[in-house]
């Protein structure tokens, strides 16, 4: 099969530069230093390219992430790295299973759905889940008492991977990090898990980095100083040339992560806006009705998480199609 034989839009994936992804930040975090986050690409099939290559603990989004992983053979060690209050699905995984807690909550949530195992999640300066740093050490008593094991902490600086300034990104990075090592010496134990893929090589605090993005890449991490290539894009087609200069591809709203701004489209084509079906652009160059046009997302997790499939790419060949199939929850 060809790339013109897909059906629009399609995701499409640069084989050489997955390839070139994967192995870049399997040099740079061998094993267990890196738990690759599969909420990027919710895909078991890329999944197990990042175990082939030694990462054989991972990190989850959703229970549908700990169980599709689980159920291919991919759950050595697995972190759900978000709060749940039903945690019963959990505790019918065949795998190791560790969740995240913050709360007495999510403690009892735990213990009530058999997981066995946690970490204490700290907030280290983004506004979202997480204890205060100096709320660990009780809510890890609590769970010792209560039979779990608690294995560490964890602590996301999200609000500070996406900064171009890359001094600005270390000097707020040791900040966070500064909380989370705080917390970790209330709490103990053999984790220490922070990190994505703008601080991959930055954090050096934590002992494993939870970057996904990488593998697949999008154009905002494309604006920081990172070694990972442009992997992923849509293709669609021109379904519409106005008179007046602007022409309509059949990728929209739909098919686009959108909360990190437009996506960029190759050939220099200018993105006006997208509606629900529909992007809108000014060509740089003459386009006709049927030309195919690749789009790139500014943001991948949630652009992935729209379609069915991802085709693996060579030139024009398509040399294989992979499910997404650890969508939905």
């Amino acid at each position: 099969m060809k790339i013109h034989d897909l059906t629009t839009p399609a995701l499409v994936v640069d084989a050489d530069a997955l390839e070139h992804n994967l192995r870049v930040m399997a040099e740079a975090l061998p094993g267990p230093r890196l738990r690759p986050h599969v909420k990027a690409h919710k895909c078991t099939a890329l999944a197990a390219r990042q175990a082939a290559l030694g990462h054989r603990g991972f990190t989850c989004a959703t229970i549908r992430e700990v169980e599709g992983m689980a159920a291919a053979g991919l759950g050595d060690d697995l972190l759900l790295a978000n709060e749940v209050l039903d945690a019963r699905r959990l505790g019918a995984v065949a795998g190791r299973v560790t969740v995240a807690v913050d709360s007495e909550a999510t403690i009892a949530a735990a213990l009530s759905g058999g997981v066995g195992e946690v970490v204490i999640d700290v907030n280290v300066g983004l506004p979202r889940c997480g204890c205060p740093p100096e709320e660990a050490g009780r809510l890890a008593e609590l769970a010792r008492i209560s039979g779990l094991n608690v294995r560490g902490v964890m602590g996301y600086e999200g609000h500070v991977v996406g900064l171009e300034d890359r001094v600005r990104r270390v000097e707020m990075t040791a900040q966070c990090m500064e909380l989370l090592l705080q917390a970790h010496g209330d709490v103990g134990g053999e984790l220490i898990s922070a990190g994505g893929t703008g601080t991959f090589d930055v954090n050096t605090w934590a002992n494993e980095i939870q970057a996904g993005s990488y593998a697949l890449m999008d154009t905002a991490y494309a604006k920081l100083d990172l070694p990972f290539q442009p992997a992923l894009r849509a293709v669609a087609t021109v379904i519409s040339v106005s008179p007046s200069g602007y022409a309509v591809a059949d990728c929209g709203l739909k098919a686009m992560g959108m909360d990190h701004g437009n996506p960029s489209m190759e050939a220099g084509h200018n993105v006006w806006f997208l509606s629900d079906e529909h992007t809108t652009f000014g060509p740089s160059s003459p386009v006709a009705i049927g030309d195919r046009v690749s789009i790139r997302p500014a943001h991948v997790d949630p652009t992935v998480a729209y379609h069915e499939r991802m085709h693996l790419v060579r030139g024009d060949e398509v040399v294989e199609t992979w499910p997404v199939d650890l969508r939905g929850w």
